[in-house]
């Protein structure tokens, strides 16, 4: 029997400072969110940034917890729940760090009695940080545990027009009545080495004005020219006129080079600009979390108000949309009929 298995990137499980050190822990320690020796990593995990980063990211948390809970993990839910009324399989969902696990969720689609999950990582885009290490992981525990179960993975979908099409008109939507001069994509940063780490050619991606733009095998594993892809193809599909958008990546951490132009400096050069109307989308994220409330929602429309700005308005994420839901559920429901799954 099918199954599907829905993956998001996971949170604390309260904001409570204790919580908050346990997942960062979690997460931090991971090698492909920081790819450095285990020494090192541990290093700087454990000696450094869980002794400083808990109550910061604590206090972040507070602002954005809803009483159900997390928001991401309350709209995960809420997309499992709704895309199960709509298909004929089981379906269970995880998270990459946190509860509920990964391995959880296998083995509560195996009680089912199923033998076979389609694993969808809920990123557009592939990246180590995210896509990679949810696949490395599932295949890990189904090696040690469930030799017999098979395995389907959903591609990246950041370019499929099912996806476009939803996005595209979420911002249409969203926008329909608002003054904006510019509209920000706002996708999460990696370190610019992830980006070379994922190079299947090992020459391609030299992190310029020209490599993305440039037809390579290379575009399958790497998260800019994915993140500018989606950019291309949603302005494309609403007719945007060439200057009133552009991309930024957010949410650096330490002092290594990260994709960039970053978000936080791109609203403030807008702002001085005397642009006092923009929009902000994030298309990396499928449902709002810390990163879309607190950081963008709160932060930079701090930032961009303090530096001239009127209003930065933030376009939601496409979480439990109706034609989200239909897609997802389409998806699952064409690979449950087939032998694979169906995606660009």
């Amino acid at each position: 029997m099918k199954g599907a298995l829905l993956i998001n990137l996971g949170s604390p499980d309260s904001p409570n400072p204790k919580d908050v050190k346990k997942y960062l822990g979690e997460f931090l320690m991971d090698e492909r969110v920081i790819d450095l020796p285990k020494a090192l990593r541990t290093f700087l995990v454990k000696g450094i940034i869980l002794n400083t980063r808990p109550k910061k990211s604590a206090k972040a948390y507070k602002k954005i917890w809803w009483n159900e809970g997390s928001p991401l993990i309350v709209l995960s839910k809420r997309l499992q729940e709704a895309v199960q009324k709509k298909v004929s399989i089981p379906m269970g969902l995880a998270m990459r760090y946190g509860s509920p696990s990964i391995e959880d969720g296998i083995k509560s689609l195996v009680n089912k009695g199923v033998d076979e999950i389609i694993l969808i990582p809920l990123y557009p885009q592939f990246a180590m940080a995210t896509t990679e290490t949810i696949l490395v992981l599932a295949e890990e525990i189904r090696n040690s545990k469930y030799p017999e179960l098979e395995f389907t993975i959903l591609p990246p979908f950041y370019n499929h027009v099912d996806y476009i099409k939803v996005l595209s008109n979420s911002i249409l939507e969203d926008l329909k009545d608002k003054k904006w001069e510019h509209l920000l994509f706002s996708y999460h940063g990696v370190p610019e080495r992830h980006i070379r780490k994922s190079d299947i050619t090992k020459s391609h991606c030299k992190i310029d004005k020209s490599c993305c733009q440039t037809a390579s095998e290379a575009h399958q594993y790497c998260y800019r020219h994915q993140c500018f892809e989606t950019t291309r193809q949603v302005a494309e599909y609403l007719k945007l006129q060439e200057g009133t958008y552009s991309t930024s990546f957010q949410s650096r951490l330490g002092v290594d080079s990260w994709l960039q132009p970053y978000t936080d400096q791109t609203v403030a050069r807008f702002a001085k600009k005397g642009i006092k109307n923009m929009a902000i989308v994030t298309p990396a994220f499928v449902s709002d979390c810390l990163e879309t409330l607190e950081e963008i929602g709160m932060e930079a429309a701090e930032d961009f108000e303090e530096k001239g700005g009127e209003e930065l308005h933030v376009i939601p994420c496409i979480n439990t949309r109706q034609d989200w839901v239909n897609v997802m559920s389409r998806w699952i429901d064409q690979w449950a009929k087939a032998e694979t799954a169906t995606s660009a």
